[in-house]
């Protein structure tokens, strides 16, 4: 005779699960909060494509999601349990990459919006890369870590 009651298991797994969910809206938000930065600097830079609504209303999202999806703990030994502990998963290694990248042009941004630094024309286009480059990465390193992981389901 089964019972439909929630077990000490359930429980816990329920636990795990809000916890991921809290941690990945807190990776969110400092997207969100990259992204913002990221804009910021680049709307002073004066450049017609950097100074555009459309531009500024898409770096928050893009940040946003780019943050949500990372994969930062997707071990391959997860995932894979035959394959060598001590090697870098791919997807583990481009969202750290792109987190890395994001996180320094948000930084960098911060920095000069906080001190009034004016970056030249070059930098600034280094930055707004890192920060395009980041995000790409970190998003493809989700989605191709949530391909992984439905194959390994089925």
């Amino acid at each position: 005779m089964s019972s439909n009651k929630p077990t000490e298991i359930d429980d816990v797994l329920l636990n795990v699960q809000i916890v991921q969910v809290a941690g990945r809206l807190g990776l969110s938000m400092a997207g969100a909060m990259c992204g913002m930065f990221v804009a910021a600097q680049l709307t002073l830079t004066n450049v017609e494509l950097f100074d555009s609504a459309g531009f500024i209303a898409l770096m928050v999202p893009v940040g946003i999601l780019g943050f949500y999806l990372a994969l930062p703990h997707l071990r391959a030994s997860l995932t894979e349990p035959e394959l060598d502990s001590q090697r870098i998963d791919s997807i583990e290694l481009l969202s750290m990459i792109g987190t890395f990248l994001a996180t320094t042009a948000a930084l960098i941004s911060a920095y000069a919006l906080v001190f009034d630094e004016s970056l030249r024309r070059s930098f600034e286009s280094m930055v707004a890369s890192w920060w395009m480059i980041g995000v790409v990465l970190q998003i493809g390193a989700g989605l191709i870590g949530r391909i992984r992981l439905a194959r390994t389901a089925r």
